[in-house]
């Protein structure tokens, strides 16, 4: 059993300190996958490593949960809502700005893509393979949004590496697929 378990089940057991010591324990790990999450983002984006932690822990709340891949499932699942609400709020403010009315026939080139665009096709694609095979939505939200590795994410899951492997290969395979029937 993990220490991060260890401290779940204290706070399920009333323990006040244990939430403070969970938040001590994991802290570390989520600010360095929230890092390399928010360091893919375009240039002149307001979010932070430390915001994206912080938002996320908040998110959690109180629940409860039964292990460590519980835990870091929620987490994984609370970074991606941030940042899905965020390339939401980001794109209506962009249509909101862009208000008024523009002839079709004045306009010379389609805009491109934003990461905003991709973030919103993911999160789409990705509930659709939840409803299809949780357990392989699961490990991509641990790889794409957490950026765990592929045996920290079979770890979470508490499945085998080569398990992780194969479902890996066809939730992604789903996921292009389902995104480019999107585009």
């Amino acid at each position: 059993m993990s220490d991060v378990t260890r401290l779940l089940e204290a706070m399920q057991h009333g323990d006040d300190q244990a939430r403070g010591a969970l938040l001590d324990q994991v802290y570390a790990e989520l600010r360095q996958l929230a890092r390399a999450k928010v360091a893919r983002e375009q240039p002149g984006h307001t979010l932070q490593a430390t915001a994206l932690v912080h938002e996320a822990w908040l998110r959690l709340g109180d629940q409860s949960f039964e292990n460590r891949a519980h835990f870091f499932s929620a987490a994984a699942e609370a970074m991606r809502r941030i940042l899905i609400d965020g390339a939401r709020r980001k794109l209506s403010a962009k249509h909101r700005a862009n208000a008024e009315h523009i002839d079709a026939n004045e306009i010379d080139i389609a805009a491109p893509v934003e990461d905003g665009d991709e973030l919103l096709a993911v999160h789409d694609a990705l509930d659709a393979l939840a409803k299809h095979d949780a357990r392989k939505a699961e490990l991509v939200k641990l790889r794409y949004f957490v950026r765990l590795t592929i045996d920290e994410a079979a770890e979470v899951l508490g499945i085998s590496v080569p398990t992780a492997k194969r479902d890996w290969t066809y939730a992604r395979a789903w996921l292009f697929r389902a995104i480019s029937k999107c585009a």
